[in-house]
C-alpha cells in the first residue's frame, strides 16, 4: 500500500492511493492503529509522508560510494544524526544556507526506512517486522560544514533546514519485501548524477536495523536514511554542488520519486 501525507482544509492527513490514482481516506495513526476507509479523497498539496521523531543516517554505506571517496569499507554502519527541523515536502525548495553560510551543498539519493513500532535488540531475522515502510529521501549536505567547519562530526553539515526532503509516498512493508533490490537514480537539472541499485549497501537494511536497535529503543516514527551510491556531488572532478535554480529529483522503483527546486535561504 502507499499511503501519502496531504494537506487538508482541517491539517495534515493521511490517505492510501489506489491502483486507479483514486485515494482512500485513512483514519487513525499509521504509527499506531489506523484503518483505510471507502471514501474518497481529494488530495491536497502533498507533504512529507510523516513527521519523524528521530532523524539517524549512516555513511559510507554503498562500495561504490566509499571507493569514490578514498575511503575504505567501514567495520561498523557509521552512524550520525539529522535534525528533525530539515524534514522538507516533496516540491519544496531546498535552501542553500547563506547566515551560517554554505558553498558546498550537496545532494545525496537515499531509501529511507521508517520504523512503526518500538523496536530494542533487533535481530537479523525480525527486523523487518519493525517497519511500517520505505520513502525516498535527499539526504542533503553541506560538505563544507560536514568535513571542514562542523568539529569533526557530520551534525551541523546535515542539519540545516530543508536537508531532509522526503516523500512523496510511504510504501509498506509488504509491498516493499526487500529493501535491497531497488533501483535509484538521483537527476540534477536533467542530467543522471547517481543510478545504482540499493543491493550495493555494506550493510542492508535488517543488518541496520539490528545494528542502531542494540542497546536503544528505535522508537515508531524513526526514519533511518541507508546511504547514499556513488556519483555525489563532492567526489565529481571538477566538483558539483547545488546552487539556486537548481531543480533535484530522486527516484527509487516502486516507491516513486521527489523533486525539489534549490533557493537561497532567505533572512
Amino acid at each position: 500500500m502507499k499511503i501519502i501525507r496531504h494537506l487538508t482544509p482541517a491539517g495534515p492527513a493521511h490517505a492510501a492511493l489506489q491502483p486507479d490514482g483514486s485515494a482512500l481516506e485513512i483514519k487513525g495513526d499509521i504509527l499506531g492503529s489506523y484503518a483505510v476507509t471507502s471514501t474518497l479523497v481529494h488530495p491536497g498539496k502533498i507533504l512529507a509522508p510523516l513527521v519523524p521523531v528521530n532523524i539517524m543516517g549512516i555513511g559510507l554505506n554503498y562500495r561504490r560510494h566509499a571507493e569514490e571517496g578514498g575511503k575504505g569499507l567501514p567495520q561498523k554502519p557509521m552512524l550520525f544524526m539529522k535534525g528533525t527541523n530539515a524534514l522538507q515536502n516533496p516540491g519544496d525548495p531546498i535552501e542553500i544556507p547563506s547566515h551560517l553560510a554554505s558553498h558546498e551543498v550537496d545532494y545525496e539519493g537515499e531509501l529511507a526506512v521508517v520504523i512503526g513500532s518500538a523496536c530494542k535488540n533487533a535481530t537479523r531475522a525480525n527486523a523487518l517486522d519493525f517497519v511500517l515502510g520505505y520513502t525516498v529521501a535527499n539526504d542533503v549536505s553541506s560538505r563544507d560544514w560536514q568535513f571542514k567547519l562542523g568539529g569533526g562530526q557530520f551534525c551541523q553539515g546535515k542539519s540545516f533546514d530543508t536537508f531532509c526532503p522526503l516523500g512523496p509516498a510511504l510504501v509498506t512493508r509488504e509491498d516493499i519485501p526487500n529493501p535491497n533490490a531497488l533501483r535509484l537514480k538521483t537527476v540534477l537539472n536533467g542530467q543522471t548524477m547517481q543510478d545504482w541499485s540499493t543491493d550495493d549497501m555494506v550493510f542492508d537494511v535488517p543488518a541496520l536495523i539490528e545494528f542502531l536497535s542494540g542497546s536503544k529503543t528505535l522508537l515508531p516514527g524513526t526514519v533511518i536514511l541507508t546511504g547514499t551510491p556513488h556519483g555525489v556531488g563532492y567526489a565529481r572532478k571538477p566538483p558539483v554542488f547545488l546552487k539556486p535554480g537548481d531543480t533535484v529529483t530522486v527516484e527509487i522503483e516502486r516507491i516513486g520519486s521527489i523533486t525539489n527546486p534549490v533557493v537561497r535561504e532567505r533572512d
